[in-house]
């Protein structure tokens, strides 16, 4: 068999704000992400087997990122555990579902956050080849196994 490589696209809204930042992102401010999740693995080979002929079944896969990434992510206002908790706590008065990172909220930080939650919530016989989370239409930061052992 072939290793062959699936991906499935997901869609989410969020805002953030990036801490002691000096630029326009410091303020809070939202994105329409999209994120693009990649599996490898053989497709199973078994006439009798129901996924015959699958890596995964998208379904699957979607449930998996739906539970992990997109409830936790969507509709959610992200900021730094690193800002002092009085602003922390306005945005928590403010804000509904406020999501305090330890790390500065940036679309790089947050796609390697993505890949360390779904390594180990994919299927036995696959794994995670590769993540790419488009913030804007124009700008992405991507994470690959291959990069990362």
């Amino acid at each position: 068999m072939a290793l062959i490589r699936v991906t499935k696209e997901f869609r989410f809204e969020m805002a953030h704000a990036l801490w002691n930042y000096d630029g326009p992102c410091r303020n809070v401010h939202g994105h329409s992400y999209i994120l693009y999740v990649t599996l490898a693995g053989e497709p199973v080979n078994d006439t009798d087997h129901p996924r015959n002929g699958m890596v995964i079944d998208f379904g699957d896969l979607k449930k998996i990122v739906r539970e992990n990434i997109v409830n936790r992510f969507d509709h959610a206002l992200m900021v730094s555990g690193l800002a002092p908790a009085a602003t922390v706590e306005a945005y928590r008065q403010h804000f509904g579902n406020v999501i305090v990172s330890p790390y500065q909220p940036t679309c790089e930080n947050l796609v390697a956050d993505i890949a360390a939650t779904l390594s180990s919530r994919v299927p036995e016989g696959t794994y995670l080849h590769s993540i790419r989370l488009y913030e804007t239409a124009t700008a992405c930061a991507e994470w690959h196994a291959s990069d990362n052992r």
